[in-house]
């Protein structure tokens, strides 16, 4: 799954740590959701959408295969 969170985030000129802190995680998942290294559990990837005024499916892109 790709994802479009760093993007966002810098639209917004938002820091990894700034966005944990919205969010309420580290700044560590961050990085590491916006890496691809970690799928954001249902309720955080709600969040996520949230803070940036967006669906899920804005935020998250599956892949083809």
């Amino acid at each position: 799954m790709r994802n479009r969170l760093a993007d966002l985030r810098a639209e917004r000129r938002w820091t990894q740590e700034e966005l944990g802190k919205r969010l309420g995680v580290s700044r560590q998942t961050v990085i590491s959701i916006e890496k691809g290294k970690y799928d954001p559990s249902l309720p955080l990837a709600f969040g996520i959408a949230g803070v940036f005024g967006c669906r899920i499916e804005d935020v998250f892109i599956p892949d083809e295969n």
